[in-house]
Order: C-alpha cells, then sequence, then structure tokens
C-alpha cells in the first residue's frame, strides 16, 4: 500500500477502500459525530459500521478519495492492520456506570496515549480491554491484556483472546493501583516484545512458555 492510502483497508471488492479513525475508547462527542456524518455524505460511503473495538469504520471509499477524506475528518487513524496496538477497550466505570469500582476511562486514556499509534514495540497486533467492575463490560479476560477493578484495586489479566482460537486470559496481579498496572502493563510489553516469536500473539506466547514462565520473566 502506497504511502497516499495509509490508514486505508482494501474492501472485499478489491477496488473500495475503509478507514477507520482514532477514537479512544470509544468516547465521541457531536462534533465528531456531525464530521464524520458530513465525510460519509461527501464521499458517499456505503457502510458506517460500530467495530467490535469502540470505533467506526467508513467503508467504501474510492482510492483517489482517501487522503483528502482523512483531511476533512481531521482525526487520527486508528490502527486495524499490522503489529501495533490496535485499540484500548473501555467501559464507562466509576465515570457513569454505579457498578464501576475504578476509573476504567482514565486507565485506558493513559494506555492509549502509551501504545496506539506507535509501530514496531510488539511482535504481533495486540488489544487491551479495561473494564471498571469485575462484570468485565470491556472482556478484559479476552484480550491480549486487560485489567478490571474491584473494591481493593486493579486485577491485571494477559493472554486472553476471542475469534476462532479463543482463550480466557490468566490473572497475574491483584490489588494494584493505576500507576502500578501502567508499570506492569510496560513490563510485560517488554518482555513479550523481546521474547516472542514475529507476528506471535500473546495467548500463542503464554501457551508456548507456559505462565509461571512468563510471570518470572517480568518479575
Amino acid at each position: 500500500m502506497g504511502e497516499e492510502l495509509k490508514g486505508a483497508i482494501l474492501q472485499r471488492d478489491k477496488k473500495t477502500y475503509a478507514i477507520v479513525p482514532r477514537i479512544p475508547m470509544g468516547v465521541l462527542t457531536p462534533e465528531i459525530l456531525e464530521t464524520i456524518a458530513k465525510v460519509a455524505r461527501k464521499y458517499n460511503v456505503r457502510i458506517i459500521k460500530i467495530t467490535s473495538g469502540q470505533r467506526i469504520a467508513l467503508v467504501g471509499f474510492n482510492p483517489e478519495d482517501i487522503e483528502s477524506a482523512w483531511k476533512d475528518l481531521g482525526m487520527g487513524v486508528g490502527p486495524a492492520e499490522g503489529l501495533c496496538v490496535h485499540y484500548v477497550q473501555s467501559c464507562p466505570g466509576t465515570e457513569t456506570c454505579k457498578f464501576g469500582q475504578g476509573n476504567s476511562l482514565s486507565l485506558a486514556a493513559k494506555v492509549e496515549k502509551m501504545y496506539v499509534g506507535k509501530e514496531n514495540l510488539i511482535p504481533a497486533k495486540t488489544k487491551f480491554g479495561i473494564s471498571g467492575c469485575s462484570l468485565n463490560c470491556a472482556e478484559s479476560y479476552l484480550r491480549d491484556f486487560g485489567a478490571f477493578c474491584t473494591p481493593k484495586g486493579w486485577t491485571v489479566v494477559v493472554g486472553g483472546n476471542s475469534g476462532g482460537r479463543p482463550r480466557i486470559g490468566d490473572v497475574i496481579a491483584k490489588e494494584l493501583t493505576e500507576d502500578q498496572v501502567i508499570e506492569l502493563f510496560s513490563r510485560c510489553l517488554d518482555f513479550y516484545n523481546k521474547n516472542a516469536k514475529p507476528r506471535e500473539r500473546m495467548p500463542r506466547f503464554i501457551e508456548r512458555i507456559g505462565i509461571e514462565e512468563f510471570k518470572k520473566g517480568i518479575s
């Protein structure tokens, strides 16, 4: 894909493309919605789809319209391909939810700032799920890296995924502060980046080396 088609995903027809603007934690504003609607109308977007990663995909662009569409949006790219952190999924947490025990939006925003959009930090696509309580609405057990909050603090989970080969993640720490979660995620990503095979997803990495070996590596 050429530079002029950065952020564009070729579709089934092999002619048109989709683009996915970056929408951290899926939090929208009226201005963002109005901008997306204007772009969709201007370029006759065929499908507007809310994705599983709490983003909005705009599908059906002609290749010559990609660059100008991004300029009209004025938004960053939400990575949907490549070896990088694709998204940080989050529930509302204590911001609005009556069940919230922790500020999941705050923690997710910090993780998003650290990793999303930064290439070559990890060997395979990676997803985070940050939940404000043990109900795990952000699917923390089913993401490469997850965290959820209890009345005693944050629990960190690694090695989960959904899809065709699902795996429930392993709990590696409990009763952490927000800053401790960030520091632990950093050590986990560093160990993963240095020891995983090229394109080896986190759950497959954990299966290969074992969770106890992983714990030793990040201690």
